[in-house]
């Protein structure tokens, strides 16, 4: 049987890494570029790339950080309780989001 939480983490891991290196190129590309940002239509086409990576890479990292206190959850011994009410998170919601740290009344 597979362990979804060990299985999310290493997508997680590939999207960061993925993402990284599109902001790399984002950057190298900008650099081999003699584009103003503020005056050059290029230029905002850049950093408007450069700033969507990033929020991509901020949001993936966030995913990463509920994955690791999920898999913290579970070492301890209280994984899938719900960190609001105190119950059991359903199984099916685990099934779908493994590092949900709600219920999905509390969710609501």
């Amino acid at each position: 049987m597979s362990d979804p939480l060990a299985a999310e983490r290493a997508a997680v891991l590939a999207q960061i890494a993925s993402l990284t290196r599109e902001f790399d190129g984002v950057v190298e590309a900008s650099k081999a570029s003699n584009a103003d940002d503020e005056h050059d239509p290029e230029g905002a086409t850049i950093a408007f790339e450069r700033q969507q990576v990033v929020a991509l890479l901020d949001q993936a990292r966030r995913r990463l950080a509920d994955v690791e206190a999920a898999l913290a959850h579970r070492e301890a011994g209280d994984y899938g309780i719900c960190e609001t009410c105190g119950r059991p998170i359903a199984a099916e919601r685990l099934a779908a989001r493994p590092a949900a740290r709600t219920c999905i009344t509390c969710a609501s």
